[in-house]
């Protein structure tokens, strides 16, 4: 059995430099919360709190200790509640996610009607609203959505980050029906784009397709969901003991891939089970 691992599976920059600041903070501050879980990697969460940081969904009290911002960033609330109460800031947020935030600013701020191309329960999506103005933002799913949107005569588009580039497409086209000017800002990462691209040439010349990641991971899930479309037989885990001998029963080719917040360990423990079922 040959296994096929995507050339850009796995941390992406953002997340990276997210969990390379939590793990620093660790070592320099004896008290430490991070402001809901550093990055969707549920295995990643629990070694950070083994070194004591707490994961916590509300802004810790003053004089709590240091506070880490997670990579998808929190609400402009937040951070003001945050800067009141004069704690100290570990500001993990990932600087593609910072910039989409200044954009749904600036797009508010110069009277379009702001559209967010995302989903609505993400925290990073959450997190972009905030920096809109209150009444005038969209967050749409897809396009049937999109269609429901009111008519404007400005309208400025973003996207989540991890969001599919097609989507977003297909989204714009309807806001360009809906106002008489249309502002578009491109806030997809690179990085989602590369290996979206890559789960899709991958999955459609294998016979099983494992994507690796949180199922609370937005990106990974949207791997997945891509890859099913190109190949029925796509499983989406989270660690190497989901995985089911049974699944590679006839199957001579698997591709395997990553989410962005996938951490390497856990994609080469994968790759030494699939080798031990294989027998190789």
């Amino acid at each position: 059995m040959r296994i096929i691992l995507a050339k850009s599976a796995g941390f992406c920059f953002g997340v990276k430099r997210a969990t390379r600041m939590a793990f620093d903070a660790t070592e320099e501050h004896d008290h430490l919360s991070s402001l809901g879980p550093i990055i969707h990697s549920p295995q990643l969460v629990r070694q950070l709190e083994e070194k004591g940081v707490r994961v916590v969904d509300e802004v810790p009290p003053a004089g709590d200790g240091a506070v880490i911002i997670r990579s998808h960033g929190v609400t402009r609330g937040e951070m003001e509640k945050i800067a009141r109460r004069q704690l100290e800031v570990v500001d993990a947020t990932c600087p593609f996610v910072k910039k989409a935030q200044e954009f749904a600013a600036e797009l508010s701020a110069d009277g379009y009607h702001l559209v967010l191309v995302g989903e609505e329960e993400h925290p990073e999506v959450q997190g972009i609203v905030s920096y809109g103005e209150e009444g005038r933002v969209s967050v749409v799913a897809n396009p049937e959505a999109a269609e429901q949107l009111p008519r404007s005569s400005k309208i400025g588009v973003i996207a989540q980050t991890t969001q599919s580039f097609d989507n977003f497409n297909a989204i714009v086209g309807v806001c360009l029906r809906k106002a008489k000017e249309v502002r578009v800002y491109n806030t997809i990462c690179d990085a989602t784009s590369v290996r979206q691209q890559e789960a899709k040439s991958l999955a459609a010349r294998v016979d099983l397709m494992l994507v690796v990641g949180g199922h609370n991971s937005a990106n990974t899930t949207r791997l997945a969901v891509i890859c099913r479309e190109l190949q029925d037989n796509t499983r989406h885990i989270e660690t190497a003991d989901d995985l089911e001998p049974g699944w590679l029963e006839g199957v001579e080719t698997v591709g395997l891939t990553a989410g962005a917040s996938t951490p390497s360990w856990l994609i080469e423990q994968v790759v030494a089970r699939l080798e031990t079922l294989a027998g190789t």
